[in-house]
């Protein structure tokens, strides 16, 4: 192991019995770099500070519970080497001062003291809401029902959520709307949706589309896919569920989810970029039809969405009046409409779904041709000279 090194923990501390708000606390610690941060808090609690209070379990990224966010990223203590974090904080320093390693509780959760959150208001009441269990039809078998193992691989990748809380917290739909399901219940839920033992599919996706906090309250972030640290992937998992819901079983939400979609794939297919300015009008009256004789919900959406699009200008998301004006929009320049257009055929016409966790993404090695894995008359001995 390499010599210990000093390091700077700043701890985001709250203690309720104080009747103060939180503070910050640094603890110096001395440990080999390649150890974790985990050991650090635990090295500060055993030396400096007895009441510091940390949940922790396993320290081998298993259980899940030492969720914590470390400089701002959410993530396990227990996984994040003490010597990665201080180089990472440290990657842009230019005086030469050595910046300390931030731990803060997570986020979107509420805070029951120093670094322990209560998982219960945010997570699994969150999960409980998506009907964690196999719904089945008739009576159980004697023993088990047998499931090919290729009908399961799908879900693999959900199964291997160890429920650290880690995306809910680094998730920004859920600090707009804390009533969103949340990455997790939805990763969850898509494992039962996925399963072919489960008779219950559509109801189950009917109910998370109708869901105005729902599968359609996602923004694509990304967030939840970066602080996951076993590669579930929540948002891929969220993406399909709509696909399922929209392509497969043909479910028009209430929110006008599925909707919007199409509304923005068709825009894309179309002009190559994005037309804010037809965006609303496509996701609620789609089609010449749609806004010659729009229907009652579409002309409330409309209405209920002004607020957004006034916003949009006072941002200078919409910066000029071309942009409001439907069918005027800019192109893109050069030939470049075309390249985004030959994309979106491409993306259209190799539409395969693959799962990454299983699959992996190493390349691999192409078989060798047959005719060249033994030299032409090899077996037939050595040629007679002419």
């Amino acid at each position: 192991m390499a010599e210990a090194q000093s390091y700077t923990l700043k701890v985001r501390r709250f203690k309720p019995e104080d009747g103060r708000g939180p503070y910050w606390q640094e603890f110096e610690v001395d440990l080999d770099p390649t150890l974790s941060v985990l050991d650090g808090l635990l090295q500060a609690k055993d030396r400096e500070d007895g009441s510091l209070s940390v949940r922790c379990s396993c320290r081998a990224a298993i259980c899940g519970s030492c969720g914590v966010k470390i400089n701002g990223q959410s993530t396990l203590a227990c996984l994040t080497q003490i010597g990665e974090a201080h180089e990472h904080v440290n990657r842009r320093d230019r005086d030469g001062d050595a910046k300390p390693i931030t731990v803060e509780p997570m986020g979107n959760m509420p805070v029951v003291k120093d670094l322990v959150t209560d998982m219960e208001s945010t997570h699994w009441e969150k999960i409980r809401r998506v009907t964690p269990w196999l719904l089945d039809d008739g009576d159980p078998p004697e023993r088990e029902r047998i499931v090919p193992p290729e009908s399961m691989v799908d879900i693999t990748q959900t199964i291997a959520c160890i429920q650290c809380g880690a995306c809910v917290s680094a998730c920004l739909s859920m600090e707009v709307d804390p009533d969103f399901i949340g990455p997790a219940a939805l990763a969850k839920a898509y494992r039962f949706v996925g399963d072919p033992r489960d008779v219950e599919t559509r109801e189950r996706l009917y109910d998370l589309a109708q869901d105005p906090h729902g599968i359609y309250d996602c923004t694509h972030c990304f967030a939840c896919v970066d602080a996951c640290p076993k590669g579930v992937a929540p948002m891929d998992q969220i993406m399909r569920l709509r696909r399922r819901a929209g392509d497969d079983e043909g479910i028009r939400d209430r929110n006008n989810g599925h909707n919007h979609e199409l509304a923005f794939v068709k825009i894309i297919e179309k002009k190559g970029t994005l037309d804010e300015s037809l965006l609303l009008q496509e996701s609620y009256a789609p089609g010449i039809k749609g806004k010659l004789i729009p229907k009652p919900a579409a002309i409330k959406g409309l209405v209920g969405s002004l607020p957004t699009a006034v916003r949009g200008l006072r941002t200078g998301k919409m910066r000029s009046l071309s942009k409001l004006i439907p069918g005027v929009h800019p192109k893109l320049p050069g030939d470049a409409q075309g390249h985004v257009k030959r994309i979106h055929e491409h993306a259209e016409e190799h539409g395969d779904e693959l799962n990454l966790y299983i699959t992996g993404e190493e390349d691999v090695e192409p078989e060798p041709d047959e005719e060249k894995l033994s030299p032409p008359e090899a077996s037939e001995g050595p040629k007679e000279p002419e």
